[in-house]
């Protein structure tokens, strides 16, 4: 899903940017599957689903660009240039998908490990 990146950083910063709303999204959401199915999945399912839901939330507007100008047909030079002016950075494009890709993983991560260690400390 798209969302407005007109503000975001371009290269690296861009990827950066990205990265950290990815991995709010994937702790979020790990944080809601591990309340509603805490007795009943187990924490690999947990973490599963919410990466699979966290890249769709992410990383799929970025994802579905990447592959657009990978593999489409791309028939003139206008339409590469029509499609190019529709998204925010597209030299930094690959920089930010590895980014929220990363930031989904690295989210969930930090949520197992707040999760784990509140059950612990109890």
């Amino acid at each position: 899903m798209h969302y407005d990146q007109t503000w975001m950083g371009y290269g690296w910063i861009g990827g950066l940017q990205a990265g950290l709303i990815a991995a709010l999204a994937g702790g979020l959401l790990f944080l809601l599957f591990h309340w509603r199915t805490r007795k009943v999945w187990s924490h690999g399912a947990q973490m599963a689903w919410s990466y699979v839901l966290g890249v769709i939330l992410a990383a799929s507007g970025d994802l579905a660009d990447l592959f657009y100008f990978n593999y489409a047909r791309l028939q003139s030079l206008q339409l590469l240039r029509a499609k190019l002016a529709e998204v925010h950075d597209p030299d930094g494009l690959g920089t930010r998908v590895l980014c929220e890709l990363a930031g989904v993983a690295v989210g969930i991560g930090v949520a197992w490990f707040a999760t784990e260690w509140a059950t612990r400390r109890k």
